[in-house]
C-alpha cells in the first residue's frame, strides 16, 4: 500500500470517511478502525514531527545500559555510550533486517545481531561484518562496501526530568517548547528530583491505542466510571482541581486537591452509580497520603502527545507508555517510580498505593475494559460520529474538570500532525 499521499487525504477514502472542516466536537468512528489511518499514523505522526517517550534516564544510568523500546510499530533501542551520551536508534540490522538487541533491556558493550553476526557500536553504528573479506581470498563483500554507508535510522535524543524522547524528524522543536510552559512546569512538580524504577509491566488493551489516549485525557469521566474515586473521595469533580492544556492541544495535566471539609453528596442525589456508601476499606492505611509535593494536590494525571501518561495518584507515581500494536490492541507499558532518597516508610507507602492504578487496581481497572467496550460498540458505525461537547467546542485550558477539551485538544493536534 502507497502511504506516501498529500496531506488531506485519506488513501481508498469512502463517502463515510470524511472528517467536518474545523470539527473537533464529532470524532468519527472510522478513525478507531482504518487501516489506512494506522499506516499514516506510522508515517506521519509517530515518526514525524513529534517527541516519542522512550524510556527514564534512570533506566540507562551507567554507559553500557540500555533499554529496547518502541516509536508506534518501529523498535528502537536506547542505550547509553561510553561517553555518558545517551543514543537510540532503530532495532534492525542493516544487513537483513533482524532486531539487534533481543532481550528488553541491560548492560553490553556493543551489539551482535544473532542472524549473521554484523556488529554495532552503543550509538548503532556499524562496526563489523563477519567474514567481510571473505573466506581463503574467496566471497565477502565488494571492494565498494563502507561499513559507514550501512545502519539502523537514528534518533534524535531530548532529555527533560529524568525523560528521555526520541524524534525522527529534524523539524521537532526543542523538548519544552515542544511541552509548553505549563506542562512542563507540571512535570517539573513531580520529577524534581532522581527517581529509581520500583516495578514495570505490561497491559494488553483490547482497543485502538487513540482511544486509550482520549480516556487518560478525559477529566469527565473519572469519578463517574471509577467507583473506588467517588466513594472514597479521591477524585471528585465537585472538588477543587482544574486543567492546563499545551498550545497545540497534544498534552495536559489535570489536577485536584482533596477537601475533607466538603461532604456534598452530588452524586448521590442524582442517583450516579459511581458512589456506594456500603463500601469500605478494611485497611484504611491504603489511603494514607503524604503531602510529599507541599501543595495540597493529591492527584495529577498528565499527558505527552502521542504517547506518555506521568501518573501522581496519592503517593504512587509512575510513567505509561502507550504503544499501538494492532488496530483493535494496544500495549500499554507501566513504569513504577520513587525518589532515590525515599524513606523505608514512603518506599511502603508507594508499593502498597500502586494498588491503586494499574489492570487490576482499585482505580484505574475500569480503563483497561472502557475503551474494549467502545471498540466493540462501534463495530458498524464507521459512518457515525462521537459527541465530544463537554464544556463547549474549544481546546483550552478552564476552571473545572467538566470539560472534554483536552480531549478535543489531542484531536486538533493529531489532526493536525495527519494533515486529515
Amino acid at each position: 500500500m502507497n502511504v506516501n499521499v498529500p496531506p488531506g487525504t485519506i488513501p481508498n477514502a469512502t463517502p463515510a470517511m470524511e472528517w467536518p472542516e474545523g470539527a473537533l466536537t464529532r470524532i468519527p468512528y472510522w478513525i478507531y478502525q482504518s487501516p489506512e489511518i494506522a499506516a499514516l499514523e506510522q508515517q506521519r505522526l509517530f515518526e514525524g514531527p513529534v517527541w516519542n517517550y522512550l524510556c527514564l534516564e534512570a533506566e540507562v544510568q551507567k554507559p553500557g545500559d540500555y533499554r529496547t523500546t518502541f516509536i508506534g510499530h518501529m523498535p528502537v533501542v536506547v542505550a547509553r555510550d561510553f561517553d555518558d551520551e545517551i543514543y537510540a536508534f532503530e532495532n534492525r540490522c542493516a544487513h537483513r533486517g533482524a532486531l539487534i538487541a533481543l532481550d528488553s533491556g541491560g548492560h553490553a558493550r556493543d551489539f551482535t545481531c544473532v542472524y549473521h553476526a554484523w556488529n554495532y557500536d552503543l550509538k548503532g553504528n556499524l562496526k563489523a561484518v563477519a567474514f567481510e573479506d571473505g573466506v581463503g581470498g574467496k566471497g565477502g563483500m565488494g571492494k565498494t562496501f563502507c561499513r559507514s554507508d550501512h545502519g539502523p535510522r537514528k534518533l534524535r535524543i531530548a532529555t527533560f526530568c529524568g525523560l528521555v524522547f526520541g524524534s525522527l524528524s529534524d523539524d521537532v522543536p526543542p523538548i519544552e517548547e515542544y511541552l509548553g510552559e505549563e506542562v512542563a512546569a507540571k512535570i517539573k512538580r513531580v520529577l524534581h528530583k532522581p527517581v529509581i524504577v520500583t516495578g514495570r509491566f505490561t497491559q494488553m488493551l483490547p482497543n485502538n491505542w487513540k482511544l486509550y489516549f482520549e480516556n487518560v485525557k478525559d477529566t469527565y469521566h473519572a469519578s463517574l466510571l471509577h467507583t473506588f474515586f467517588t466513594t472514597f473521595r479521591i477524585n471528585r469533580l465537585s472538588q477543587r482541581g482544574g486543567m492546563v492544556v499545551s498550545p497545540d492541544g497534544g498534552s495536559h495535566a489535570s489536577f485536584s486537591f482533596v477537601d475533607k471539609q466538603n461532604k456534598e453528596n452530588d452524586y448521590a442525589a442524582m442517583g450516579i452509580r459511581s458512589e456506594n456508601e456500603d463500601f469500605a476499606l478494611k485497611d484504611p492505611s491504603l489511603l494514607d497520603n503524604a503531602d510529599e509535593f507541599g501543595d495540597g494536590c493529591h492527584m495529577q494525571i498528565l499527558t505527552v502527545f502521542p504517547n506518555m501518561v506521568l501518573q501522581q495518584i496519592q503517593n504512587a507515581l509512575a510513567v505509561r507508555q502507550v504503544l499501538p500494536k494492532a488496530q483493535t490492541q494496544t500495549a500499554l507499558n507501566w513504569t513504577t517510580i520513587g525518589f532515590a532518597d525515599d524513606t523505608p516508610e514512603m518506599t511502603t507507602r508507594r508499593l502498597r498505593q500502586n494498588n491503586l492504578a494499574g489492570p487490576a487496581g482499585y482505580v484505574s481497572m475500569e480503563d483497561g475494559a472502557v475503551g474494549g467496550f467502545v471498540q466493540r460498540g462501534v463495530a458498524a458505525a464507521a459512518g457515525e460520529r462521537a459527541v465530544v461537547e463537554m464544556g463547549g467546542s474549544g481546546t483550552a485550558a478552564e476552571g473545572t474538570r467538566a470539560t472534554e477539551a483536552s480531549v478535543r485538544g489531542f484531536w486538533k493536534c493529531y489532526r493536525g500532525h495527519m494533515g486529515i
